[in-house]
């Protein structure tokens, strides 16, 4: 079982989060960082801990600052570690965590069924995570949104309503989530990861499908997308 690594904060201190970008680690192994976001409550510390540990504590705190897990996995003969940061959902934090949106490669938009005003909210985590993240194409970043807590009886957010936010907010993926039952958590954690390699694979096509002679003229392959 892997120990959380907790960064514990100290006003007046000199410490800044080390920058995380999509790299290749070896030939085959790909280190990947997501963010989970969202209202303080909504489950994002348990969604993680579930994933990576396979655990779920109903006693769990909410977080201070951020955390993170890492897990290998490997997705269609694909080789990841995935590095999954956990933020503090309290705007009293947000000094705190926004630091660390920087160098995300996905983002998981995390709300509880049962919490309308945590769905609500779903645009403005957004929002700021594009605001700080300073993602270099905005239009083509990857974001899952996952309605957790569906284990509980009551809802105050249906399925169909949160399946039309996420395709009125750039069609992105949506899975119904449950840390408790274990209900498609890793499912969609492999989505997110799936979202971005496509993405990666995307930006390799358009590389390799031209290229530039000495003198910078471009010249454009023969084979074309559509």
């Amino acid at each position: 079982m892997q120990k959380s690594q907790k960064y514990d904060f100290i006003f007046g201190t000199n410490l800044q989060p080390r920058p995380f970008t999509l790299h290749i680690m070896s030939k085959k192994n790909v280190l990947l960082k997501v963010i989970l976001l969202g209202d303080g409550g909504v489950g994002k510390s348990s969604l993680m801990n579930r994933y990576v540990a396979d655990r779920f504590d109903s006693q769990s705190f909410h977080t201070i600052g951020v955390e993170f897990l890492n897990r290998v996995l490997e997705v269609d003969e694909r080789l990841v570690t995935l590095q999954i940061w956990d933020t503090a959902g309290q705007e009293r934090f947000k000094s705190l965590r926004t630091p660390f949106y920087r160098g995300a490669d996905c983002c998981l938009l995390t709300f509880a069924v049962n919490d309308l005003q945590s769905f609500q909210n779903l645009g403005c985590w957004k929002k700021e995570f594009m605001y700080y993240s300073d993602v270099k194409d905005p239009e083509r970043f990857p974001f899952v949104v996952l309605g957790n807590k569906v284990d509980m009886e009551q809802r105050e957010v249906g399925e169909e309503e949160a399946r039309a936010w996420c395709e009125e907010n750039g069609c992105c993926p949506y899975f119904e989530t449950s840390a408790k039952d274990d209900t498609n958590v890793t499912a969609a954690f492999e989505a997110a990861v799936r979202e971005v390699l496509a993405a990666e694979d995307q930006i390799d096509h358009a590389l390799l499908s031209s290229t530039i002679d000495l003198h910078g003229n471009r010249k454009t392959s023969r084979s074309s997308c559509c």
